[in-house]
């Protein structure tokens, strides 16, 4: 099965595929010209796909109307009700979730598996991100650590060699008075 929003975008036979597409084993649908006799909600569901933004809100929210009477399975009917949603999201990927929300008039969007998705799915990603963010800030700051502890264990052994607190200080790249406050430290009193 082939589906097209119009027939308009048909590229037509491609030498590629002809025997395919001349079989009986593929069939053409073009949604702007499905006609359901009986409003099947199925059928309205997908044609919401090409249904225009001014309109699919609207659309939407009889389809969701519809489907909380007419389908009697509760699994089914959230299902499709999560198609519908998922459908507007991506067709009206300018709004927030909040006017979509308000939009289709669902005031347990929150319990849908889509907004379930999505809440894990940023979860997932903040938590991702800030563990990276931590690790790289974590990992920069013991290495500040132990450059400044690997410095002051330097100065020690320098002074213990005899060298004065501003050849010390010029060459560990040290202010020169925390230079002297750790030869005060070491030297007794």
């Amino acid at each position: 099965m082939i589906i097209y929003p119009s027939r308009s975008l048909d590229i037509g036979k491609t030498e590629r595929y002809i025997e395919l597409l001349e079989s009986q084993r593929v069939k053409r649908i073009y949604l702007d010209e499905l006609v359901s006799e009986t409003r099947s909600i199925g059928i309205e569901t997908v044609k919401l796909i090409i249904e225009s933004e001014e309109s699919a809100a609207a659309k939407a929210k009889q389809l969701i109307e519809q489907a909380r009477v007419e389908v009697i399975d509760d699994i089914t009917q959230r299902e499709l009700i999560e198609l519908i949603e998922t459908i507007i999201v991506y067709k009206l990927s300018n709004k927030s979730r909040e006017e979509i929300i308000a939009m289709l008039g669902l005031n347990e969007f929150k319990q849908t598996r889509l907004y379930q998705d999505v809440f894990s799915e940023g979860l997932k990603e903040g938590l991702k991100e800030g563990l990276k963010e931590g690790l790289k800030e974590g990992l920069k700051e013991g290495l500040q650590e132990g450059e400044r502890r690997a410095k002051l264990e330097s100065v020690r052994r320098l002074l213990a060699l005899g060298l004065s607190v501003e050849q010390i200080a010029t060459a560990l790249q040290l202010d020169a008075e925390q230079v002297r406050q750790i030869s005060q430290q070491q030297s007794p009193n």
